[in-house]
């Protein structure tokens, strides 16, 4: 019946709709280091059986092909793709990307998060900290810069280490540890470039960068959004035209309706 394609129509508006809004958040994330793009993942509803394969017919043989409706799509889940995004000179040296996998450790009062946004700073203690628009989440393990620092070095394998004022040598203050996750998919994303770990992601698999499958550091450099723009407008076409694909069906199984409605008993 007709009723049965307007609420098929409408899950399919519904979802897209959604997936819209994905696609609006990956644009708008273009330019946030460390992002990564997401997708939507859609799967059909239940199907209203009429026939099944394999019943008897008339004579008693199987029948080889079955009768069935479904009954639209819904959202089956996003998915966030975590491949390496471009990486960019800075002037900072606090600022640290990741070549690889991993995440920074960072704190937050007395939870533990995760990030890819290696634009570090130091507070008024002289923490390194990865600041936001509202706070400052110190480094997991902590890293504390002399007053006079001049200098900061930051090796490859994480080994931070500082040049003071006066002297001719520097010397190792920390050591900048990543996070590896057996499904990074399963981290909640918790806004401000930070994720944190649940039971589908595992847990944290901590250790110094280049060891057991971790990326290694680039001071100076920050990775920048792995989002890429011409792909998400051709994204943005199609969903568009999906919708009026299903305002259409909608139009059509009103024009359907309305035509039942008119029929007169001569």
């Amino acid at each position: 019946m007709s009723l049965r394609a307007l609420q098929s129509a409408g899950t399919g508006m519904h979802a897209f709709e959604f997936e819209l809004d994905v696609v609006a958040n990956n644009l708008a994330n273009a330019g946030t280091t460390g992002f990564k793009r997401e997708r939507a993942n859609f799967e059909d509803l239940f199907y209203e059986q009429m026939r099944l394969p394999g019943a008897p017919d008339a004579n008693g043989n199987p029948v080889p092909l079955g009768v069935e409706v479904g009954l639209g799509t819904r959202v089956a889940s996003t998915q966030r793709t975590f491949t390496q995004g471009n990486m960019v000179e800075t002037a900072g040296e606090l600022d640290v990307a990741i070549g690889g996998d991993g995440f920074f450790v960072v704190e937050d009062e007395n939870e533990t998060l995760y990030t890819r946004d290696g634009a570090f700073t130091r507070n008024a203690d002289g923490e390194l900290v990865l600041a936001s628009a509202d706070k400052g989440r110190r480094l997991v393990p902590g890293i504390t810069l002399p007053p006079d620092t001049v200098e900061v070095s930051i090796s490859p394998d994480g080994v931070v280490s500082v040049l003071q004022q006066g002297q001719e040598q520097a010397q190792q203050v920390g050591q900048l540890q990543l996070a590896r996750f057996v499904n990074p998919q399963g981290l909640i994303h918790r806004g401000e470039n930070l994720y944190s770990a649940t039971d589908a992601s595992g847990q944290a698999l901590e250790g110094n960068p280049g060891e057991e499958g971790r990326g290694v550091l680039r001071q100076s450099y920050l990775e920048q959004s792995n989002v890429e723009p011409v792909r998400e407008l051709v994204g943005l076409i199609k969903t568009q035209r999906n919708f009026e694909l299903n305002t259409q069906v909608v139009q059509a199984a009103d024009s359907m309706l309305e035509q039942i409605a008119n029929l007169r008993r001569f």
